[in-house]
C-alpha cells in the first residue's frame, strides 16, 4: 500500500511539473510615448494626432487615428529593421498643421518562454532622431521595450501654437 501511493506520488509529481508552463497572459509589446510639457511633465495634446508608418512591403500604414486629447500612446515597433521610421502628422482646423519624421534605432532580442508559449520580439532602443517642425523635442525615457506598459520609452515635446 505504501509504495502504491509513493508511486502515485512521483507520477502526480512528474506530469504536474510537466503541465503548469505559465504563458504571459499580456504579450503585447509596444512602444509607449508620453507627451510632455517644457518643463518634462506629463501634459495633453490638443491637437490631432495621426501616425503611419511603412512596412516591409513598401506600403504604408496607420498606425493612429485621430488621437485627440492624449497624454500617452502605444505603437508597434517592427521586428525586422534595425530602424523603424514614423510619421507624425498633428493639427486642428485652429491651428497649423505640421508633419514630422522620428527614426528610432533598436536592436531587436528574440524573447522565447516555452515551446507552449507564443515567441516575442523584445527590443533595446538605441537612438531616436527626428525633424521639428512640430516635434521640439524627443528623447529616450526607458530604453527596454517587453511586456510591461508601465514604463514611457519616448517623451515627446510638441512645438507650442502660441
Amino acid at each position: 500500500m505504501l509504495k502504491a501511493l509513493l508511486a502515485l506520488l512521483i507520477v502526480s509529481l512528474i506530469t504536474h511539473s510537466c503541465s503548469s508552463i505559465d504563458c504571459p497572459v499580456q504579450t503585447t509589446v509596444a512602444l509607449k510615448c508620453g507627451i510632455t510639457d517644457a518643463e518634462g511633465n506629463e501634459a495633453k495634446l490638443t491637437d490631432t494626432l495621426w501616425v503611419w508608418t511603412q512596412r516591409a512591403d513598401g506600403n504604408d500604414t496607420l498606425l493612429l487615428n485621430r488621437g485627440v486629447g492624449l497624454s500617452s500612446f502605444s505603437l508597434p515597433i517592427s521586428y525586422s529593421h534595425p530602424e523603424d521610421m514614423l510619421i507624425l502628422f498633428t493639427g486642428s482646423p485652429y491651428t497649423t498643421w505640421t508633419l514630422d519624421t522620428l527614426w528610432l534605432q533598436k536592436n531587436d532580442i528574440p524573447h522565447f518562454e516555452s515551446v507552449d508559449c507564443a515567441a516575442h520580439f523584445f527590443h533595446q532602443l538605441t537612438a531616436v532622431r527626428s525633424t521639428h517642425d512640430g516635434i521640439d523635442t524627443v528623447y529616450i525615457n526607458h530604453s527596454r521595450v517587453d511586456y510591461d506598459q508601465r514604463h514611457t520609452h519616448l517623451k515627446i515635446q510638441f512645438k507650442s501654437h502660441d
